[in-house]
């Protein structure tokens, strides 16, 4: 086994890099697909539903070699830590198998697309032991540590280059989640959900979070994102001060703009508008001038990615190269 980025994750430079977009909601709506618990990793279950990973996958690879951009490949376990696989069934020993063979699909999924200008990461994603909308699971810091470590501890042994911890709602699970890839040598991400304020769920600011995490584990993420938020939402949360800002590099956005409350209630999916999904997008860049990882989320498809690759490229090649001749210059001087 040998992780090829684990050392030298190519999207920590200044280059562009996709991700999918909603692998679940795209499952449900365009492939029928039943997902208990909005549980994908269940489709692994027999050669239909991986090649069906395979396809979905696949397509948003293209997007990346099309635009020459770099691509993170997630694989499909967001809910396939140990107490959601008991809900449907599944045994310790399928927790080993499942997250394994998630991971071993995508390396398959790299040696088919990957070429010298789209470089593919391989991310083992996380989800919450609770909920990604509500915090109605609270643990402290050591709990979550022990509880995150089975599924990290299983990527830690793939091909896995990095995980991330997704749809996260409050600091302290994100504090486990860092600590048990720390002990075991694993680049981390951390994501959180996001409300329509800019808010965690919980009420705390994204400020607030990322400090406290940074502060409880000597800042050892690679990187913060925020998901399941439409784009625009996203600016309520950045709060001016301090350097914390420069710790976002990436957004999964929603292709809706209702709150998660709506979006639970809703008999329907709602797709959005994917233009205005990737000009609201680009207007983050002139935010966050660290932002370089844009995918998307709840009710996002090849559409949405499709146009965030038109509206910020360009935008974001342009950003790099006023930087490097801001630097240029003022070392001339």
């Amino acid at each position: 086994m040998m992780a090829k980025y684990r050392n030298h994750l190519p999207q920590l430079s200044d280059t562009f890099f996709i991700t999918e977009g909603g692998v679940e909601t795209t499952l449900i709506y365009e492939h029928n697909v039943e997902l208990p618990y909005f549980a994908a990793f269940h489709v692994l279950k027999d050669e239909v539903g991986c090649e069906l990973i395979r396809n979905y996958a696949g397509s948003f690879c293209h997007i990346a070699q099309k635009h020459g951009i770099g691509f993170i490949l997630e694989s499909v376990t967001w809910r396939a830590n140990p107490d959601w696989m008991r809900k449907l069934g599944y045994s310790d020993q399928d927790v080993i198998d499942v997250n394994r063979k998630a991971i071993e699909l995508l390396v398959d999924i790299r040696n088919k697309y990957e070429t010298e200008k789209t470089q593919i990461v391989i991310d083992g994603c996380i989800g919450p032991r609770g909920d990604g909308y509500h915090s109605n699971v609270f643990m402290a810091i050591e709990e979550a540590q022990a509880y995150h470590a089975t599924q990290i501890d299983i990527f830690s042994k793939t091909n896995a280059d990095m995980v991330t911890g997704l749809t996260l709602t409050y600091p302290e699970e994100a504090i486990g989640i860092v600590l048990a890839a720390k002990a075991v040598g694993m680049p981390v991400a951390i994501s959180f959900t996001i409300e329509t304020d800019g808010k965690l769920p919980t009420g705390q600011t994204l400020k607030e979070a990322i400090e406290l995490v940074d502060k409880a584990t000597d800042s050892t993420p690679i990187y913060y994102m925020a998901n399941c938020v439409y784009p625009s939402h996203l600016q309520h949360a950045l709060i001016p001060g301090g350097s914390w800002t420069a710790r976002i590099r990436g957004i999964k956005g929603n292709a809706s703009k209702k709150s998660h409350a709506e979006l639970n209630n809703a008999k329907e999916l709602d797709e959005g508008n994917p233009v205005e999904f990737g000009e609201d997008t680009r207007a983050l860049l002139d935010k966050l001038t660290t932002l370089n990882i844009i995918g998307g989320c709840c009710g996002t498809d090849l559409r949405h990615i499709e146009e965030v690759c038109k509206a910020c490229i360009n935008v974001f090649d342009q950003s790099k190269h006023n930087a490097i001749q801001s630097t240029t210059s003022i070392k001339a001087d």
